[in-house]
């Protein structure tokens, strides 16, 4: 049995939902796709795929085993470019993940001048609040903002951002400034709920650090799910906001918006730029991560 070519099936048929998708991709007969799946099985002597009528689903060993594949494969594909000279210049096609703000104030402008000087490379800018899984989407490199969690991941700090709570000066004139968080209980509060950190549990918001920690119940009166929909209500008046600086500070420059409680807000989160590392590192991400790292660390910390 050829292993890898049983493993390269193997992926065309997950990617393509069937082994019917996977027959067309590959020009192969449907029973012969079938064959080399099953033949995988019976050298793991396990099952990777379960199969109904309607679709397929892998199970929790074969979850694993696609993921060691895509490495394999990789690094088998990196090997062979490297030898035969084909990393001499960067090129090919590069997906990058970020937040939605993170990604449109500071990596689009870096991506585009990066694009600009290797005119051989493609990319592909996915923003979403929403944490994305590297591997399973397949993603290059990614911006996280906040504490890492243990995983093989490998990465570069950036730098820091600190967290703000503000208010439009219209809300504040009619409602008052909160002297502290315990009277944001009594406030309009807008809830952006794409927020994933240790300041965020539910419906309250969390100040201070160590024995000075302070967790604040508050009454919702909006709640959104892009930190650019939180701020513009918070613009027009709608309530208290909670974002992170680099959210807000155009903002809070222009007047829009006024910082409130700074003396309460927690110590400031870590910005990292991640990816899956590998033992070849292919050069279109290596050109990417010294290009881009530098002038990141600049942009946030400027």
């Amino acid at each position: 049995m050829d292993r890898i070519d049983g493993m390269k099936t193997l992926l065309a048929t997950v990617d393509g939902g069937s082994l019917s998708a996977a027959s067309r991709q590959l020009g192969m007969p449907l029973a012969t796709v079938s064959r080399k799946v099953a033949d995988l099985e019976s050298h793991l002597r396990a099952q990777i795929l379960i199969r109904t009528s309607r679709k397929l689903m892998l199970t929790e060993v074969g979850e694993g085993y696609v993921q060691a594949c895509r490495r394999i494969l990789d690094d088998i594909d990196a090997a062979e470019r490297a030898a035969a000279s084909e990393y001499q210049v960067p090129r090919g096609h590069l997906t990058l993940a970020a937040s939605v703000m993170f990604g449109q104030v500071h990596v689009e402008p870096v991506l585009l001048e990066f694009l600009r000087a290797y005119p051989e490379i493609t990319a592909r800018l996915a923003l979403s609040d929403s944490i994305v899984n590297i591997l399973d989407d397949h993603i290059d490199a990614a911006i996280r903002v906040g504490a890492l969690p243990d995983s093989a991941m490998v990465a570069q700090r950036l730098g820091e951002t600190g967290w703000i709570t503000c208010a439009s000066p219209a809300y504040l004139d009619q409602r008052g400034i909160p002297q502290s968080p315990a009277d944001l209980p009594a406030h309009q509060c807008i809830l952006f709920e794409g927020h994933s950190s240790a300041q965020w549990s539910g419906e309250v918001w969390r100040f201070g650090s160590g024995k000075h920690r302070i967790s604040v119940p508050i009454q919702p009166r909006l709640r959104v799910n892009t930190a650019s929909a939180a701020l513009s209500a918070a613009i027009a008046g709608a309530g208290i906001v909670r974002l992170l600086r680099y959210q807000a500070v155009k903002a809070v420059k222009a007047g829009e918006l006024q910082i409130i409680l700074p003396r309460f807000e927690p110590d400031p989160v870590p910005v990292h730029l991640v990816h899956t590392g590998g033992p070849i590192l292919p050069l279109k991400l290596r050109a990417f991560l010294d290009f881009a790292a530098p002038r990141l660390r600049a942009s946030l910390n400027g």
